[in-house]
């Protein structure tokens, strides 16, 4: 993989987060003309790049993401947006990167959700909660959760996909050089 492609595909999904970031708090919705054009763009580059290898590694990164996240998607812990953006990241980077920051992810949207629900509910919303999943276990029913209360809240995703994405970036050493050069020849780093 040359440094040229690197930069480019870091370059890529970057923006492509950027936007999906800005989307998802907005208005709660990953564009999929931001999802196709991810998808795209990662076939485009790797195949430029390493031709049939290239299409493969696209190829078993876009399925990787559809094979982990779709399951996700079933039982509503994922909106759909999230997970086309994900197979685009997967065909752009490959599978062992969308993996890791898979993996990072999940850790990344345990903290924001929560940070988040506390923001919008506060200490009160998340007691609420509590109280009503033991009233749930007490009484053998479902109760739905009430206005302002921290199970009814909706959690934008796409902040904790790229935060993986980004220690899954700087945690892998090929990529956190090129970053390393790239933040330099930009003038972020010292």
């Amino acid at each position: 993989m040359t440094d040229a492609q690197l930069v480019l595909q870091i370059t890529l999904a970057a923006l492509f987060f950027i936007i999906a970031i800005a989307t998802d708090l907005t208005s709660q919705r990953i564009p999929n003309a931001l999802s196709l054009a991810a998808i795209f763009c990662g076939f485009a580059i790797n195949g430029y790049y390493a031709q049939l290898n290239g299409l493969l590694l696209a190829s078993f990164g876009f399925a990787l993401a559809f094979i982990i996240l779709f399951p996700i998607f079933i039982i509503r812990v994922l909106g759909a947006g999230d997970i086309k953006l994900m197979m685009g990241i997967g065909a752009l980077m490959g599978p062992e990167l969308l993996a890791w920051s898979l993996l990072y992810g999940v850790a990344a949207g345990s903290v924001t959700s929560l940070l988040l629900v506390l923001w919008r509910t506060g200490f009160s919303g998340v007691a609420n909660t509590l109280k009503r999943y033991w009233d749930c276990i007490y009484c053998k029913t479902y109760f739905k959760p009430e206005p302002g209360e921290a199970a009814g809240q909706k959690v934008p995703y796409a902040p904790a996909l790229a935060i993986g994405w980004l220690v899954a970036c700087n945690i892998n050493y090929d990529l956190s050089s090129v970053y390393l050069q790239l933040s330099h020849y930009l003038g972020w780093g010292a």
